[in-house]
């Protein structure tokens, strides 16, 4: 398979998973407020805080309105990782690949991103913004379905898993961290029923609700962290998709597990083997902050590895973690 081909797949359903990760973001927060203080400020500026461009917020928006917030994560054309930017960059790398996809993808992909182009959109997602987010969320799960289901599951399609299991596993990291290090600064509020109320929103956040009460009683910080990062079988926990990941690197290079043939391998492998042999009274000891970051960093770095072991390209996340 063609790099640029390759490279297109696998960024087309990480930008689709990034578009569908900051719908569900907004959706949780929005039934977040109606259970807590009206703070507004407070409540909004955590959804930014979880992309990592609050700088950039802050040089176009006086506040952490309602407003501000979902008119910067949704329509914002400047803003790369906006809802409208992350379908642009997917409608356009899927524009690129219309041989390899299906016409059932390219179909749904275009007239989601043109649909979300109308202006009547920017009212609507305000006006009702539940059902406005849902929606994104529904046609971002049907690409997902109609690539499983309409694609043959070769190359192509490895490389499109391991782009969605890649931005599954760095937002997971990034919602824990947010929670732990700066949601709930107060030490007096914790294990309140503010405090419960968050978790649940944390959980919800990663679509893991109501998996996790079929496996446990209570919503302790201890045991949502625990099933965020390393349950095994719940799809959106961090050991779960790098696992995911990490099988599909090795489809497409033909090497066995337990073997490495490429950086990317490496990093992806020695990154799934920590995760299994860690436990979260370790990550505790440790420290949470401290261990997802260097978890976000180790992410970055094997994505990275594959961009430059399959792709051909050079990000700038090298440059950025070697500085830190």
């Amino acid at each position: 398979m063609l790099s640029r081909v390759a490279n297109s797949i696998y960024w087309m359903c990480r930008y689709i998973e990034r578009a569908e990760n900051v719908a569900r973001f907004i959706r949780v927060n929005l039934n977040l407020l109606l259970d807590m203080p009206s703070e507004q400020g407070k409540h909004w500026e955590p959804l930014v805080l979880i992309t990592g461009d609050q700088e950039r917020f802050d040089e176009l928006y006086p506040s952490y309105t309602q407003e501000s917030v979902i008119r910067f994560l949704t329509f914002d054309r400047e803003y790369p990782n906006s809802i409208l930017s992350c379908l642009g960059a997917a409608r356009e790398n899927g524009r690129s690949i219309r041989e390899i996809i299906s016409s059932e993808m390219w179909e749904h992909l275009n007239t989601f991103y043109l649909e979300l182009t109308d202006p009547k959109n920017q009212t609507l997602a305000l006006e009702n913004p539940q059902g406005f987010f849902k929606s994104i969320q529904m046609r971002s799960h049907l690409f997902t379905g109609l690539m499983d289901s309409t694609m043959s599951h070769g190359e192509a399609w490895n490389f499109a898993r391991i782009g969605l299991m890649m931005e599954r596993a760095d937002k997971t990291s990034r919602i824990l961290d947010v929670k732990y290090f700066m949601l709930l600064p107060n030490a007096d509020q914790v294990n309140t029923p503010i405090d419960n109320i968050q978790w649940m929103a944390v959980l919800k956040s990663a679509s893991a609700f109501e998996m996790y009460r079929k496996e446990h009683h209570l919503i302790t910080p201890r045991m949502v962290a625990a099933f965020l990062i390393f349950d095994e079988q719940f799809p959106r926990s961090i050991r779960h998709c790098i696992t995911k990941a990490q099988v599909c690197l090795h489809r497409i290079s033909g090497s066995p597990n337990g073997s490495n043939t490429n950086a990317a391998e490496k990093l992806l492998g020695r990154l799934k083997a920590d995760i299994e042999y860690t436990d979260i009274d370790e990550v505790i000891n440790q420290g949470m902050h401290e261990y997802l970051d260097n978890l976000q960093t180790r992410i970055n770095l094997a994505g990275a590895a594959i961009g430059t072991t399959f792709f051909n390209t050079k990000p700038l996340v090298e440059t950025i973690t070697s500085d830190q």
